[in-house]
């Protein structure tokens, strides 16, 4: 991409001439300018290199001047093209009146800001906006220092996409917008959006992402955190990729939150109990601290607000120079003079010295709103593998809670349940062996999560389809392996509540 490091920032087009935005989407869709169509044209390699802002496969692969070539090197890869092939594919005089592409030279035109094809979960063609040089991913950073630079479609921004929970709602707030994904997403099950960002160019961009995508404009508002909410406004949904990294300092508005350790993602999860309608949802993600001392989960448990059930996941877990490095190399500054870059990097430390924090932890929050007198935290460390899109399962999650918490054993017993799909059945054991040392449920959807079940507990998890109680089936298996059935039913509940709890099983009712 460009490199923009040293200059600043360009005027952005026009976000009021809706017209130009739909002309504009006419030609991109009819030059096959999609997810799909960068596909075939650059076929896989060059196209996952894209995504890594690594262009040198993908200029190889755009040496023709057809329709689709011409607007990758124009948006994509920032290159000027001659007048005559942008002239052929797009409204060059709309597209330069507004804005969106500017003359350079003598008879050339380039693109004012990336335009990215990404593909909506229901198969829609959309359009990423985002400054120049700031597609996210590639090993060399964004390439821009500007404080208000707006960065494109991350891991991040992908990963609060899948896990968001996509029933119906009337109202939705995006806070801090950037690009405007978030909002995107949310306008297709949400009457009414709402987006903040305390970057004004954050806000332009995520009006001309809506616009070029088609969808409906929304409400947007320049603040921080819950700054421009009004404090009788509440939402349905509410969904937040925050400038979380933890640093010393707030040079970069993309991503340093302006305040001390981990408080900005504390406060915005604090914050969001009194803004959320009963039954409604608040996800994020968040870096928090882990301090010498103090259990990480104590500190995340003490962040849920009053009144709401949470599901807290740690995805990841860096020590504090893996964390510098991480941050420091996405700003570039390994791209600096060393002895700069070495200051900059005893900055960090020196900051999480002071904090005694030993590693910074990375996840995905979620609160629901409740009126259950004891609401439900779980908070759980899962690095491995998961099937996205992941927003039934989140919904899942709390179904089961609501489930869990109002059924004692006795409930339990009576109650029918089925095997969720695609969980298999593993026994461990040594070759051999007459019997297996333990037995493994695996799920393949969703979470992916495995659990030790005893025979007793594979048996049950077996045949339950929903056709008989717990009690019932306990009883046939207490018969076949000549155990007591009261003994049996006294002590199976608590195996059937944790199966519950993860996902293996659910109510039939």
């Amino acid at each position: 991409m460009g490199d923009v490091s040293h200059t600043s920032l360009s005027p952005l087009p026009s976000s009021g001439r809706v017209d130009v935005a739909a002309r504009l989407r006419d030609a991109l869709l009819g030059a096959s300018f999609t997810a799909d169509g960068l596909l075939d044209l650059l076929g896989a390699p060059a196209y996952a290199a894209l995504a890594r802002s690594e262009t040198v496969p993908a200029l190889r692969a755009t040496r023709g001047d057809t329709p689709l070539e011409t607007l990758v090197r124009l948006f994509l890869l920032q290159q000027p093209v001659p007048h005559a092939r942008v002239a052929d594919v797009l409204p060059v005089e709309d597209g330069l009146e507004s804005g969106w592409l500017t003359r350079v030279g003598a008879d050339e035109i380039a693109a004012t800001v990336d335009i990215r094809p990404y593909g909506g979960p229901g198969g829609e063609d959309w359009f990423i906006v985002s400054d120049l040089g700031c597609a996210v991913g590639g090993a060399g950073g964004i390439g821009s220092r500007e404080e208000g630079v707006v960065l494109g479609v991350g891991g991040a921004s992908t990963t609060l996409a899948g896990i968001t929970v996509r029933t119906p709602v009337s109202s939705a707030l995006d806070l801090g917008t950037g690009s405007g994904i978030q909002a995107l997403h949310a306008a297709q099950h949400a009457t009414r959006v709402t987006a903040t960002d305390l970057n004004p160019r954050a806000l332009h961009i995520t009006a001309l992402t809506l616009a070029l995508s088609g969808a409906p404009a929304a409400d947007l508002r320049e603040g921080s955190l819950f700054e421009p909410v009004a404090d009788d406004e509440t939402y349905d949904l509410i969904v937040s990729n925050p400038p979380f990294v933890i640093s010393p300092g707030a040079r970069l508005t993309y991503r340093d939150g302006g305040m001390g350790g981990d408080d900005l993602c504390r406060t915005l999860v604090q914050q969001a109990g009194d803004r959320l309608n009963d039954g409604g949802y608040a996800q994020f993600l968040a870096n928090w601290q882990h301090v010498e001392g103090e259990e990480w989960q104590d500190r995340l448990r003490s962040w849920v607000p009053r009144g709401c059930d949470a599901w807290i996941v740690q995805r990841e877990v860096q020590d504090v120079t893996q964390y510098a490095e991480l941050w420091l190399r996405d700003a570039g500054d390994h791209r600096d003079d060393p002895a700069e870059y070495q200051a900059r990097y005893d900055a960090w430390l020196d900051e999480f010295e002071a904090r005694k924090v030993k590693a910074v932890g990375f996840g995905w929050i979620t609160l629901r709103r409740t009126v259950a007198a004891e609401p439900s935290i779980t908070v759980e460390e899962w690095p491995h593998s998961i099937e996205q899109p992941l927003g039934e399962t989140v919904r899942a999650h709390f179904d089961r809670v609501d489930y869990l918490r109002a059924s004692d054993d006795a409930a339990l017993l009576a109650g029918h349940f089925r095997l969720v799909a695609e969980v298999v059945q593993e026994q461990v054991g040594l070759p051999g062996a007459e019997d297996p040392e333990h037995v493994v449920l695996r799920q393949h959807r969703g979470m992916r999560r495995a659990t030790k079940v005893d025979t007793v507990g594979a048996g049950f998890a077996g045949v339950c389809d929903g056709t008989l109680s717990a009690g019932r089936i306990l009883d046939a298996i207490a018969q076949l392996v000549g155990e007591d059935p009261v003994l049996l039913r006294d002590r199976t509940p608590a195996q059937i509540r944790l199966l519950v709890e993860q996902g293996f099983l659910e109510p039939a009712e």
